[in-house]
């Protein structure tokens, strides 16, 4: 896949943004079975291909950038304190579908991970915040997600993901 920017490929800075060999860890998994209903909690979940999580009520178009959403584990801490709480927040609260533990998700953009063994993502862009945040997390809310909204993804190769499982790089 090629860089994110223009400019040689043997920059500094192109070299940087290639070098990610951490792994991370998949710590939650959430989807909504209902429109604006609260998401669900569960420990395994299926990716089809190019579509959708099965038994979330999103059914996004094929081909588009944003089939499941991600969300590193430390910033649940972040917001929380953005927000003059003592305790990360309930990752479903935030109403993203995957929590990462162990990852800068941010350096993952424009780039593919692989969730266990199977599931392979497009990681498309960042995931703002919505109005949402305000009636979840009350007043300040959108403000204490901005920079910690996580990213959105194609599935490019669905499969079984379950908590647990390994994330990583693949290009």
């Amino acid at each position: 896949m090629p860089f994110p920017f223009f400019g040689d490929d043997k920059s500094t800075v192109a070299r940087l943004l290639a070098t990610l060999p951490q792994t991370g860890t998949l710590e939650w998994i959430g989807h909504r079975p209902v429109r604006r209903e609260p998401l669900v909690s569960v420990p395994e979940a299926e990716l089809k291909t190019d579509s959708h999580m099965l038994g979330d009520h999103a059914r996004p178009k094929t081909g588009g950038k944003r089939q499941v959403t991600l969300i590193q584990q430390e910033h649940l801490a972040a917001v929380a304190g953005y927000l003059g709480l003592n305790a990360p927040l309930d990752p479903a609260r935030l109403r993203r579908n995957l929590v990462v533990r162990g990852l800068n998700l941010l350096a993952l953009k424009n780039r593919q991970i692989r969730i266990g063994e199977d599931v392979i993502l497009d990681i498309t862009g960042e995931c703002h915040p919505c109005s949402r945040m305000e009636e979840e997390l009350g007043p300040g809310g959108y403000n204490a997600m901005r920079g910690h909204g996580g990213l959105t993804a194609h599935i490019a190769q669905g499969g079984i993901i379950r908590v647990g499982d390994v994330v990583r790089v693949v290009a």
